[in-house]
């Protein structure tokens, strides 16, 4: 997706605060749909003018179908969706930048919306001088932008280009400092289209523990995000659209893990398509594997996962520096060749830390017939800090390097667990402890002897 951006604004008065536990809405989506007209030619447009009570030229397109949730004040949400999903369209609404065809939004609060559709900057303008208008349009008075420009310049680090026309920057620039200004005003609601996308890791670190502070300070959060690990860390909760509709609502984690299921099955049946007469028709999951979620062609199946210990005993509690084994036996319920078995370790907070892959480790596993099981172990050395760890693990077929033709026979997260036991004595502060050699030279005037 492109990186620049739209700073919209919109003001509505609060509300009195109800008299209830929970914090009232801050955005209410009731319903909401959005139509466009699909012209193939351009003068069909014209056409529909002239003829409109008797002919129809154009097709309809729902980019929205009956959408529904709300935003409580300080929550975040995570929209999630594949492109063409409705995500754009959706907070274009919120925003009030695009009207919608049926259905109701309430927004309660200051808004300061950065989307998709270009700059919002006047690109003949220099940096100072859209600073100061962002903040009129957001209904702030220039004594106040005084007070905060010097911040807004901090954070944004564009250096001398503050004071240069916005035609003359680059998109991560121009992003650079809408995302300064909309930090800077402190508003109610945030919205944001595709926030991991802009400017450098360095600086989307930055915009994250902004994120994160203005959330505990109470902020609304609303935004878009193809990163499953920055949903899990910022949002409570997400909602994923496919084809205009909401797939799923709900605690960020599941959504998370919805959307990826959906993405997988998606790229499941693609690929099946090509390859119907090898494989067959999906064959559905059987067994008494535990885990979160399921999902896959079932071609080949998990049908036990262990975690063991370095004498390869059951174990669910390790100390760092202890030898860690996954075990999985597959089983294969039609011919399989080009096995890949996969496992990955998740924290309690939903974030992937280390795995890794048969096929990455250039790990060929046999062919296995109709009926035949494999057993593999994945082996390693525990660098992880005290906690609880969840384990996902994954067989599909893949042969080629750049995993075009991968198929995804069963996926299972959540599938066994294991805790990370504290010792005082050697603390672990990260979320791992890397081995590092440290040396260090003698003091002036001190002899090495």
């Amino acid at each position: 997706m492109s990186s620049e951006t739209l700073l919209a604004s919109q003001q509505i008065e609060p509300r009195p605060a109800p008299a209830s536990a929970l914090p009232e809405p801050a955005i209410e989506v009731c319903g909401v749909s959005k139509r466009y007209q699909i012209y193939d030619r351009p003068h069909d447009r014209l056409k529909q003018a002239l003829m409109r009570w008797k002919r129809t030229y154009y097709r309809e397109f729902w980019a929205l179908k009956n959408v529904s949730f709300e935003v409580r004040r300080g929550e975040a949400l995570g929209v999630l969706g594949r492109n063409g999903a409705g995500k754009s369209t959706l907070l274009q609404i919120i925003a009030g930048t695009m009207a919608p065809t049926s259905g109701e939004v309430r927004v309660r609060g200051r808004v300061a919306a950065m989307l998709q559709l270009g700059s919002g900057f006047n690109p003949e303008f220099t940096g100072r001088e859209n600073v100061y208008l962002s903040g009129s349009i957001l209904g702030i008075s220039r004594r106040e932008m005084d007070a905060r420009f010097d911040s807004i310049a901090s954070f944004a680090d564009i250096g001398a280009f503050m004071d240069q026309p916005i035609k003359t920057y680059s998109s991560g620039m121009g992003a650079r400092l809408a995302f300064a200004v909309s930090f800077s005003v402190e508003p109610d609601i945030l919205i944001v289209d595709e926030i991991l996308a802009v400017g450098d890791i360095g600086f989307q670190q930055k915009c994250v523990a902004r994120l994160r502070q203005l959330r505990d300070r109470g902020l609304t959060m609303l935004f878009v995000s193809h990163s499953p690990d920055s949903v899990r860390s910022i949002c409570q909760k997400a909602i994923v659209l496919a084809e205009g509709q909401a797939l799923h609502y709900g605690p960020a984690e599941q959504s998370v893990n919805r959307y990826l299921s959906f993405v997988r099955e998606q790229t499941n049946r693609e690929a099946l398509s090509g390859d119907q007469a090898s494989l067959g028709k999906p064959i559905p999951l059987t067994g008494a594997v535990p885990g979160k979620l399921r999902y896959g062609s079932g071609h080949a199946q998990i049908e036990r996962v262990e975690v063991l210990n370095a004498r390869r005993e059951p174990c669910r509690a390790f100390a760092l520096g202890d030898a860690i084994t996954i075990q999985a036996t597959v089983r294969a319920h039609t011919d399989v060749d080009h096995l890949n078995l996969s496992f990955l370790i998740r924290d309690m907070t939903g974030i992937d830390l280390m795995g890794t892959t048969c096929f990455d480790e250039r790990v060929a596993l046999p062919t296995l017939r109709r009926g035949q099981a494999l057993t593999v172990r994945f082996e390693f050395e525990n660098r992880l800090r005290a906690g609880n760890f969840g384990v996902c693990l994954a067989v599909n077929r893949v042969s080629r390097p750049d995993r075009s033709d991968v198929v995804l026979f069963d996926q299972v997260d959540g599938c066994a667990a294991f805790a990370v036991m504290s010792n005082p004595d050697r603390p672990c502060h990260y979320k791992f402890h890397q081995p590092v050699a440290i040396t260090f030279d003698p003091p002036d005037g001190v002899s090495h002897a």
